[in-house]
């Protein structure tokens, strides 16, 4: 049975962990007059995230289904949420509905504008469009205005099966990401000309809370956390002029 906690305001954390992996993976339930549902996981942990959804509304008054950019625990299991839940829809930006959901969801998707509001009743949630932030070109974010909460997706995230809130989330996220160098899944989060911008943005809304995917949730001074994460991402992805300008080597004959 996956964990369930109220980290903001009708804003509940749902964690499935995964010890083959040795990571949780989270979705968030905005519980209001029109439910929201940000990240689906994948198909693979969908019975045990509907049962903690069944736990807190009605799954077939689901009224929204959210992620971040096209991956399986991000929207593997976009269908399997939609065939319960006959009035949800998809939201997704203009690059992902294109390249993916368009394709892939049994019911069109809603396509969001940057910066498009969307209202479940009490709470208005923000749709923010930020290319390569956490991963992919198609890369969006949600805020929710009301419960000042920033659905992070991949950003901070940590391993292992910490507590829902933890005041360590720097930390941990930054050793995950120096662990990860070494993996197959290296430079997760790509340091673009708009990285900078993005996380710029993502400071000013001063969230108050950060659901995090991947690991424990943060509630506090969410702008400086997401200030120090820049600054160590940066100084760890961002190639200097020098390093940028050398050429590729050349691989040697056989």
């Amino acid at each position: 049975m996956a964990n369930i906690t109220e980290i903001a305001p009708d804003v509940f954390r749902i964690s499935n962990y995964v010890s083959a992996g040795g990571m949780q993976f989270n979705l968030f339930l905005v519980r209001d007059d029109e439910p929201l549902l940000y990240h689906t996981l994948q198909k693979a942990l969908f019975k045990d995230s509907l049962d903690a959804v069944r736990s807190l509304i009605d799954v077939e008054q689901l009224r929204w289904i959210g992620f971040s950019h096209y991956e399986a625990d991000e929207c593997g299991a976009l269908n399997e949420w939609l065939q319960v839940a006959p009035k949800a829809t998809a939201i997704a930006g203009v690059l992902a509905a294109a390249i993916g959901i368009n394709n892939q969801a049994i019911r069109p998707p809603k396509v969001l504008e940057d910066d498009a509001v969307l209202t479940t009743g009490r709470h208005r949630l923000r749709f923010l469009v930020t290319p390569y932030v956490p991963h992919s070109w198609e890369s969006s974010l949600l805020y929710d205005e009301t419960a000042h909460t920033l659905f992070c997706s991949d950003l901070l995230a940590q391993h292992g099966d910490p507590a829902a809130l933890r005041d360590d989330v720097l930390p941990a996220a930054i050793a995950n990401l120096k662990a990860g160098q070494s993996t197959p899944f290296h430079d997760s989060i790509p340091y673009t000309r708009t990285t900078s911008s993005v996380f710029k943005r993502l400071i000013g809304l001063r969230p108050e809370t950060l659901a995090i995917m991947h690991g424990g949730s943060y509630r506090g001074d969410g702008a400086e956390i997401l200030r120090l994460y820049h600054e160590q991402i940066r100084d760890m992805l961002m190639p200097s002029r020098d390093e940028a300008l050398q050429p590729a080597a050349e691989s040697s004959p056989a």
